[in-house]
């Protein structure tokens, strides 16, 4: 993306509801720290720990919030509180003070973004999927369900008034100077919206290339792994039946994630010796070594983190746009559509019949996250994501 540099602004506050330092998300908040640091930047943040190796005195941890005591509430209410008293401590910072940047994170930050807007400040907020709308057309007035919901009274009703409601996110998308977007299809969905596209930045994310590295050898069989929650959205019930469908000679299907009940019936009609469950694991850089192909045919993600890992490992992957821009089709893997199983069978079938193929796809996938997408790569575009924001201000 082209425009006028300009220096990067300073001081900024980064506020996140997930933890400094893990896996997923948590992954991805101490990579955009680490980019601050790297960069010499005057920088504060607000989370709910810190599990890494940057100084404590420039994260304030939530993690003893009165919040946490709600936490028998059910994760769905639970989490949506943590986001509302995240997101009113960094209120409270950008009202305070004088700073040069906010970045929040969608669905926690439309108190402070109203005071970032009043005060001038140039704001960032990221988007983990989609437009809250998803492409589709949808009223800004509450819709019937929507405002039954908010006519409920008593216990029910503090409870609902504790989600985060659509109304919300669509402030967010207003009051952001930049929303930063995960992949070309993520971002359709917001033009789709009307939202500007100048308004739109695209950040991919990253992946540790040393943890996730190629087998010295692809598998003897043909292993076909699924790496993520085990729900319908992500199409594992066509997974299973495709597979079942096509029978295939010295094959196994290996689904890592944690199982969710409207999957169960499926895997029970779909059980055999060729489908193995290891459910939630560890050390899924070993699965993905273990493995020939890496199917996900999902129907919406932001940018699928298993994309990045499975391509780092050197697989082909089948896959769907809605998943994201790693793959690229005929280049690093096959892209379907979703919800297809003709297509999905036969992708799943012309990798079986050409392990050459297979191994062009592989190479190519893990070249192109060491091109493209490593942690590195990851650091330097949020720097650049800061300065076109400053530059838009």
């Amino acid at each position: 993306m082209e425009f006028a540099r300009v220096p990067l602004p300073q001081p900024i506050l980064y506020a996140t509801s997930a933890r400094i330092g893990g896996a997923g998300l948590d992954a991805v908040s101490l990579e955009s720290l680490r980019a601050h640091d790297a960069a010499g930047l005057d920088w504060r943040a607000l989370a709910f720990a810190n599990r890494s190796e940057l100084p404590a005195a420039r994260i304030a941890s939530l993690r003893w919030h009165p919040v946490r005591l709600l936490s028998g509430l059910g994760s769905e209410f639970y989490y949506a509180a943590k986001k509302h008293a995240l997101d009113r401590a960094a209120a409270n910072r950008i009202s305070r003070g004088k700073w040069g940047l906010f970045h929040g994170w969608s669905g926690e930050s439309v108190r402070t973004l109203r005071i970032a807007r009043e005060r001038g400040i140039p704001s960032v907020i990221e988007i983990p999927t989609w437009h809250r709308h998803k492409g589709r057309d949808k009223p800004p007035r509450l819709t019937k369900s929507e405002r039954e919901a908010a006519a409920l009274r008593g216990w029910k009703g503090w409870k609902q008034r504790l989600l985060i409601t659509r109304q919300q996110m669509i402030e967010e998308y207003a009051l952001a100077g930049t929303i930063l977007v995960l992949s070309e299809k993520a971002e359709e969905t917001f033009l789709a919206a009307g939202i500007a596209k100048e308004k739109l930045f695209r950040h991919q994310r990253g992946v540790d290339v040393t943890q996730f590295a190629p087998a010295p050898a692809p598998p003897g069989k043909f292993r076909a792994v699924f790496v993520g929650a085990l729900i319908e959205r992500k199409g594992v019930h066509h997974l299973l039946r495709v597979w079942r469908k096509l029978a295939l000679r010295d094959a196994e299907l290996v689904l890592v994630g944690t199982v969710h009940p409207e999957i169960e019936p499926v895997l029970r009609e779909c059980a055999g010796a060729d489908v193995i469950v290891r459910g939630f694991v560890q050390n899924v850089a070993e699965e993905y070594r273990a493995a020939a192909v890496h199917v996900f045919p999902s129907e919406c993600e932001g940018s699928a983190k298993c994309t990045y890992e499975a391509a780092a490992c050197g697989l082909p992957q089948i896959t769907t746009r809605e998943a994201g821009d790693v793959v690229q089709h005929g280049r690093n893997g096959l892209i379907i559509p979703p919800n297809d199983p003709d297509a999905l069978a036969a992708a799943i079938a012309r990798l079986h019949g050409d392990r050459e193929f297979c191994a062009r796809l592989g190479a190519a996938g893990r070249q192109r996250v060491l091109d493209e997408f490593t942690w590195e790569h990851f650091r330097k575009r949020l720097l650049s994501a800061y300065e076109y924001a400053a530059a838009r201000q």
